[in-house]
């Protein structure tokens, strides 16, 4: 029997199969963008901190995080929340989207209306084939 099962890790995501008793764990995937945006905004957030003179430990603190999860967030990781990363973000001054709140409010609306024309929901399309001969 095999029971497919979704393990976490610290530092990253794995995916783990059991088999036979063993577990058999495969690292996700980023592709090479992903990984070097990730990177970047992590390398932003550090200057920030830095350019302010706050310590790593101040920071973390200010965001209600611990420092080695900024450190993760600082070193490109993938494994901190999208939600702490932009927090900490905004906290040192790294600019995201609009810096402007009523121009996000905006685009957010905007974005929003473009979404409203799409359906709203999308069957992958299967067509039946044909295999009587």
């Amino acid at each position: 029997m095999t029971n497919i099962v979704a393990l976490s890790h610290l530092d990253d995501y794995y995916f783990g199969r059991f088999v036979s008793g063993l577990v058999m764990i495969k690292q996700r995937a980023y592709s090479k963008y992903t990984k070097e945006a990730v990177l970047l905004l992590g390398q932003h957030i550090k200057h920030g901190r830095k350019k302010r003179k706050w310590s790593e430990q101040n920071l973390a603190a200010r965001a209600g995080i611990s420092r080695a999860t900024l450190q993760k967030i600082e070193a490109g990781e993938m494994s901190p929340s999208i939600g702490l990363v932009f927090e900490v973000a905004a906290l040192v001054g790294v600019p995201l989207f609009e810096e402007d709140s009523r121009a996000l409010a905006t685009s957010i609306e905007l974005t929003q209306s473009k979404i409203a024309l799409l359906p709203k929901r999308i069957k992958n399309r299967t067509t039946a084939v044909d295999d009587d001969f």
